[in-house]
């Protein structure tokens, strides 16, 4: 059995670090021009795993250092660690920072930035937590938004504004039966 080497392997990664890198710098960035036209909005708990992801950019930082330092690699060597040190390290806890919540052109969910006119169907799912599903009009996607207690009726009350202002227009997906646009939220 073959053992493929180190080198390609963690090269593979660095490039999809540098990837996961870039996409996290863009969100950052788009969230930076947005951040003055915010309506409603709160900061997200710490991931699960946040501390031992913070622990790993640390070890990360210390074999990038010992490579280098120690070891004498040259840095065109350690792609890989140094995208996964700037991504632990930096890049995940950077993207913390983001509030989620409601914008003038738009709603920030977990998983990135859906604008009102891309939003095809809202549902409510109430439980242990109370989270805003959101159906896409152009994919057949759905992202989530888990709104704290105590913006909850506001959260309600922006979304009847934005369908009373018609910058959203459920035209379908999570609700059944007939009712009125602004009854689904």
């Amino acid at each position: 059995m073959a053992v493929l080497p180190l080198s390609p392997v963690l090269f593979l990664f660095g490039v999809g670090f540098f990837i996961a890198n870039l996409l996290v710098v863009v969100e950052l960035v788009r969230f930076r021009a947005r951040r003055a036209r915010a309506l409603l909005t709160w900061q997200v708990a710490k991931p699960t795993y946040y501390g031992f992801s913070l622990g790993l950019g640390a070890v990360l930082g210390l074999l990038l250092a010992f490579r280098l330092l120690i070891q004498g690699r040259p840095f065109n060597q350690l792609f890989g660690e140094t995208m996964m040190f700037l991504y632990y390290g930096y890049a995940l806890p950077l993207s913390t920072r983001i509030a989620r919540g409601f914008y003038q052109d738009g709603i920030w969910a977990e998983s990135g930035f859906m604008r009102w006119g891309q939003i095809a169907a809202v549902s409510w799912r109430e439980g242990k937590d109370i989270t805003l599903v959101l159906m896409s009009s152009a994919r057949q996607t759905a992202r989530t938004l888990r709104v704290p207690p105590e913006h909850y009726g506001a959260a309600r009350r922006l979304l009847r504004d934005r369908i009373q202002s018609h910058d959203l227009h459920v035209t379908g997906g999570l609700h059944l039966g007939a009712r009125e646009e602004r009854d689904a939220v």
